[in-house]
């Protein structure tokens, strides 16, 4: 361990990947890896004509859309807690 650093390596279907990753951050890359074997997994069993680097560019896509998702679903979060907080006081305004 050097600098806060652990060197680990995961597996990525037949692929060995090995890195340096902050120490508080190795189970979220061991749970990453994890993720993404299971959805590999799951798009291999989908489509068994499609070559390895398709069913990975297909994984990395749906990561990805969940990940703009997830960004997208935070960045509303603010606005829809201002909007809510607009509603009452329309509604408290429009009872008395």
């Amino acid at each position: 361990m050097v600098d806060g650093k652990q060197h680990i390596t995961l597996q990525l279907d037949a692929h060995h990947v090995s890195l340096d990753v902050p120490v508080e951050s190795e189970a979220a890359y061991r749970e990453a890896a994890e993720l993404l074997n299971q959805r590999f997994q799951f798009y291999l069993h989908r489509l068994p004509n499609a070559s390895a680097e398709q069913l990975w560019l297909y994984t990395a896509l749906e990561m990805a859309v969940s990940l703009r998702s997830d960004a997208r679903e935070k960045s509303l979060q603010p606005v829809e807690k201002a909007l809510k907080l607009l509603n009452e006081e329309v509604l408290r305004a429009l009872e008395s």
